[in-house]
């Protein structure tokens, strides 16, 4: 019994997981590419998710359809904000850049709230009610889908970021922008690219979520608990968002069921915090991150 209960608690905490790589991922390309830190990644995973509700409700697509649509929506909206919004930020100082990027988190949030109204809504999802039962235990089937599409999307991007043009330009700039610029990368587009993965890669997080969970304006502050992933697996570190989202995941719930009962009932929460802390007192720049030496 004890055995399964891990499993189950293990396998719903690599679901949430990851959602939270998801995540941090965006967080990661945007910080990668452009050194801007957008807050509002969590609100555009929001965003994508009700679009595709949309989709799927008023105009009755097939979940597939739906989707994808929702996939290309949600580039076209990311690709104008970092052009009319973002871009002239651009040189400005940092905080002028995450005020403006937390103010359109709120604006995304007031905007789905004007739209679909604040109470929860039951996604459509098209996964399987019934459990898949594991070793004697019950593992949604929305949890597993989620679990596989993040794997897909960790080949892709390893791919992406390896083999082609787009994805070595990406690379190039986040290592070095001006001598990118000099060698004929076309920066601009590289900025727009890396906000319009990050909201494609938000909006897949938003549907998997809300498949085994549910739908609200306020869908947008379980996305910053991706921060800690971020952080742990190291602001520059794609395959650290990922790896971080899936430790993170897994430590809450494991911490939510064993510890709750002896430490308060708190400790899912706080749980990614202590360990961000701990890691951080003895590798500042995350377990992947880039280890910047300044000499004086």
């Amino acid at each position: 019994m004890g055995l399964q209960i891990l499993l189950q608690l293990t396998v719903t905490g690599l679901a949430w997981g990851s959602v939270y790589a998801c995540i941090a991922l965006g967080f990661v390309l945007i910080y990668k590419a452009t050194d801007v830190f957008n807050f509002a990644q969590p609100e555009l995973m929001m965003f994508g998710a009700y679009i595709a509700f949309t989709l799927i409700t008023l105009l009755k697509l097939p979940f597939v359809a739906a989707f994808f649509s929702a996939l290309i929506v949600m580039a076209c909206i990311a690709a104008v904000l970092e052009m009319t919004v973002v871009r002239p930020m651009v040189g400005e100082p940092v905080l002028a850049v995450i005020m403006v990027t937390l103010g359109l988190a709120n604006i995304l949030r007031g905007l789905t709230g004007l739209f679909w109204g604040y109470e929860e809504l039951q996604f459509p999802t098209p996964f399987p009610k019934t459990p898949v039962t594991l070793l004697g235990a019950a593992i949604n089937q929305a949890e597993i889908y989620t679990i596989c599409a993040t794997v897909v999307l960790l080949v892709i991007f390893f791919l992406f970021f390896k083999y082609s043009d787009s994805g070595i330009s990406m690379r190039a700039t986040a290592e070095d922008t001006t001598t990118a610029f000099l060698m004929g990368i076309n920066v601009k587009r590289v900025f727009t690219a890396s906000w319009v993965i990050a909201s494609v890669v938000a909006t897949i997080a938003g549907v998997f979520l809300a498949s085994f969970t549910f739908l609200e304006p306020i869908m947008g502050f379980t996305g910053l608990r991706a921060l800690p992933a971020m952080i742990l697996g190291g602001l520059d570190s794609v395959h650290g968002a990922i790896i971080g989202g899936l430790i993170i995941g897994v430590a809450e719930n494991l911490a939510g069921f064993y510890l709750e009962d002896y430490l308060g009932s708190g400790m899912k929460e706080i749980t990614a915090y202590i360990i961000v802390l701990i890691v951080m007192m003895i590798r500042p720049y995350g377990l992947f991150g880039t280890k910047e030496i300044e000499r004086v």
